[in-house]
């Protein structure tokens, strides 16, 4: 079902940080950083995966995902919902059945066997592909995912996350120079802040991540090995 009605942009971001501190999806911890896929520290971690087994909160942030991209895209703006592999899938999935339209994924590289397919599912020429993930940090991954969708004659000119990460500038500009336009309901600033009004962790962990939400790039050149 199509939704209709949603808050405004605020709100559906400090709704979707509380939804995200509420299951557990955030890890702060700035003694014992985590390791990013980059290989570069962060005091924080969001893991979206675990929306999936949350039936309620799944639900409403996939209708607010769906009507975000409505609102800033158009309520006719595309053919196919493409989820980026793994992540995405599901997601990907939910918001096909909410627009009532074909759903594929995307390969992060072909299987290496039978089609040597990066796109599964039917994608045709000329079809408006949405992208579709958990999240995204700097934007690179996307690019890749958009490539393979390009190949088949299809366009991507959106993709829509969850979760933005926000604190790293470049993102939104590497994207838009490759043609592509991001939507997303929180960053790390929603959670930050929703985290401090809920007290969900002590004020030195929170200022800790302040700093690091500040100048992540300073942040993490300090504590490389």
């Amino acid at each position: 079902m199509i939704p209709t009605s949603f808050p405004d942009r605020a709100e559906i971001a400090r709704l979707s940080a509380n939804m995200l501190l509420e299951i557990g999806a955030v890890h702060f911890n700035a003694d014992e950083p985590f390791t990013l896929a980059s290989g570069l520290p962060s005091p924080t971690y969001i893991d979206c995966r675990k929306l999936i087994s949350y039936p309620r909160i799944r639900t409403t942030l996939m209708d607010f995902l769906t009507i975000t991209v409505m609102r800033d895209a158009g309520f006719e703006a595309f053919d196919n919902i493409a989820g980026g592999e793994t992540a995405g899938i599901p997601f990907a999935a939910l918001v096909a059945e909410r627009l009532a339209l074909p759903m594929t994924y995307v390969r992060k590289k072909p299987k290496g066997y039978g089609r040597n397919a990066r796109i599964e599912g039917a994608m045709s020429e000329g079809e408006r592909v949405l992208l579709i993930e958990d999240l995204t940090t700097d934007g690179g991954s996307k690019l890749s995912f958009v490539d393979a969708i390009r190949e088949t004659g299809a366009t991507c000119g959106h993709t829509a996350v969850i979760f933005y990460y926000g604190i790293f500038p470049e993102t939104t500009e590497r994207l838009a120079d490759h043609g592509v336009t991001l939507h997303h309901l929180c960053t790390w600033w929603d959670v930050l802040e929703a985290a401090r009004v809920g007290q969900k962790f002590d004020e030195a962990t929170l200022s800790e991540v302040e700093t690091f939400l500040r100048n992540p790039r300073r942040w993490q050149e300090a504590r490389q090995n």
